[in-house]
């Protein structure tokens, strides 16, 4: 059933005038709110957005992506710094220990924000974009966007920054999906080889 719904997800950039049902939403909510997370720490905040002049907003600090007026909902996913005693920079210490000192000499500041993919909010984001799809909803993954000015918008305490914004809503026009890779071009087993 997961792999059915992954062929019909696509991109949607015009979205229709219809309302998403608040149990919907909800449900969507609720597969975020379900995912897995590293020590399950669940480093995130979920902001729905339903303003319209929010929306709006939003889609001029998203460099003036018009297309995201359209939305019926955008779920702004935000994530926590992760504290040195529970991970931190010694996540990435392990990961790359041959970068131990060069990471180690990065502001906090510069560090959390380069990292904050790593922050997991794209798990919850998957997730929910499988459960709206579930219920006939589209989105659209925006990552580009100023982080600074999208925290300051919603009040963000200084530990959380918005990481991935998802806009949804029910779809208008064609849908038009996009061909992925077959698997022998993309898996190896044991050990890469040309």
């Amino acid at each position: 059933m997961i792999n059915e719904l992954l062929k019909k997800r696509c991109s949607v950039r015009n979205f229709s005038t219809e309302k998403v049902p608040s149990e919907t939403i909800d449900y969507i909510l609720e597969a975020g709110r379900l995912s897995p997370s590293g020590g399950n720490e669940q480093p995130w905040k979920f902001g729905v957005i339903k303003d319209k002049s929010l929306i709006k907003t939003i889609s001029k600090i998203c460099y003036n992506q018009k297309w995201i007026e359209s939305a019926d909902f955008l779920v702004v996913l935000c994530a926590t710094i992760v504290d040195e005693e529970k991970g931190g920079m010694f996540i990435q210490h392990s990961r790359c220990p041959e970068l131990k000192e060069t990471i180690s000499k990065l502001p906090k500041e510069l560090y959390s924000k380069i990292n904050l993919e790593e922050h997991q909010t794209k798990i919850p984001g998957s997730h929910m974009v499988l459960a709206a799809l579930e219920k006939g909803v589209y989105s659209t993954w925006i990552s580009y966007f100023n982080v600074e000015e999208l925290k300051t918008l919603l009040n963000l305490p200084d530990n959380f920054y918005p990481s991935e914004i998802l806009a949804f809503g029910y779809p208008q026009g064609t849908l038009k999906t996009t061909s992925k890779k077959p698997l022998d071009e993309i898996v190896f087993y044991d050990s890469y080889s040309l």
